[in-house]
Order: structure tokens, then C-alpha cells, then sequence
């Protein structure tokens, strides 16, 4: 009996020692924390299509209470042989007697240019379609040689077109971006004088529309 007694405390023994492992293995290892990665592509950031916030006048401009005579009439100034103009900002804006808009290129030198009061109906050059501009007077600005998009033709200019609310000038749309040729029609509320202003760093083609 003492004989079978201790059989059984050897088997429990035995027993207790397997559940919990053999001598040498390894303790069990705790199961690490793993943070999830969104693995989704990203949003594309938005894209902002809206011009360039007029600026006010830089040096070298004109006084806004600089009052002028100007002309209704043509102003021609061609430039021959020079160097296609790659226009890279059009603005405009109100000044106390009169209304701007600036044309911008890029580097030191205005291209060559011919302004005048056109008669409707205004059209696309190339195409010939109509453009409905508004106000009572259509000056176009017509500038050479220009480009207003870049080698790969990617318009320049975020904008064709833009309504404005300003003292005369109502409205301004690109007509023409055809083989060195620039065209921008200034729609105003009257066919009033204006003048035209070259200003260097950057080059600047500033047309001005008395009130």
C-alpha cells in the first residue's frame, strides 16, 4: 500500500511539472501592441484658381490724386525684333479719378503695343466668335509679341474673363493668346480718355481710365 501511495504522488507531481512546461522552455512571450496605419491615399490639396488680389500702386507709379488729359484716340508703339513678352499678372483696380489695369510681364522690357476704342461686336481673333463684354465702350490692348501662356501652353493668366465693380471699367476678357499676339478688351461703362504708363522692375504696361 505505502508501495502504490507513492506511485501516485510521483504521477501528480509529474503531471503538475508538464502544465507547466519542461525544464528549459521558454517563458510565454506577451503579444506586443500594434498602432493601425491608414494605408489610403491622401486627399489632393485644393487648389486655389482665384487671381491675384490687386495690389496697391509700387514705386515709381503715379499719385492716385495725379489727374491727366489722355486721349481717346489710337496709341500705337510697335517694337520690332524684340523678344516675345511672357505676360504673368493682369490686375485692376480703382483709383480716386480714374481706374487701372496692369499688365505685367516677365523680365525688364514691355512688349510693343497698339490701344484703341473698338466698335462691336468684340471677337476671338482666330475663331471670330462674338464676345458679349459689357459697358458702352470696348478698349482693346493689344499687345506684341506676347504670349500669355507658357511652352507647354498652359495659360499664365488663371482667369479669361472677370466682372469687375469698379469706377468705369466693368469688365475685362482676353480675346487673343495667337501667335505672338496678346489681346485684352477693357468693357467700360463710357468711352472715356486714358492714358498709358510703361514701368520697368517688373515690366509693367499700365493702361488708366479717366472716371
Amino acid at each position: 500500500m505505502r508501495t502504490a501511495h507513492l506511485l501516485l504522488a510521483a504521477a501528480t507531481v509529474s503531471l503538475a511539472a508538464g502544465c507547466r512546461g519542461g525544464a528549459g522552455s521558454e517563458p510565454a512571450q506577451p503579444v506586443p501592441h500594434v498602432t493601425p496605419i491608414d494605408t489610403r491615399a491622401s486627399a489632393e490639396p485644393a487648389v486655389d484658381d482665384e487671381p491675384p488680389t490687386p495690389r496697391p500702386p509700387k514705386q515709381g507709379d503715379p499719385e492716385d490724386g495725379d489727374t491727366f488729359e489722355g486721349t481717346a484716340g489710337d496709341t500705337d508703339k510697335p517694337r520690332p525684333g524684340a523678344q516675345v513678352a511672357v505676360l504673368r499678372d493682369v490686375r485692376a483696380a480703382r483709383h480716386e479719378h480714374y481706374d487701372r489695369v496692369v499688365f505685367e510681364f516677365e523680365g525688364d522690357a514691355v512688349p510693343g503695343y497698339h490701344i484703341e476704342y473698338i466698335d462691336k461686336p468684340v471677337r476671338q481673333c482666330g475663331s471670330g466668335d462674338v464676345v458679349e463684354l459689357a459697358g458702352d465702350g470696348w478698349l482693346s490692348v493689344r499687345t506684341t509679341p506676347a504670349a500669355a501662356h507658357t511652352d507647354a501652353g498652359k495659360p499664365t493668366i488663371p482667369f479669361r474673363e472677370r466682372k469687375l465693380s469698379l469706377g468705369v471699367i466693368q469688365e475685362i476678357e482676353r480675346t487673343c493668346d495667337f501667335e505672338a499676339d496678346v489681346t485684352w478688351v477693357l468693357g467700360v461703362s463710357s468711352p472715356n480718355r486714358y492714358r498709358v504708363l510703361e514701368l520697368s522692375k517688373p515690366a509693367r504696361l499700365v493702361v488708366d481710365v479717366k472716371h
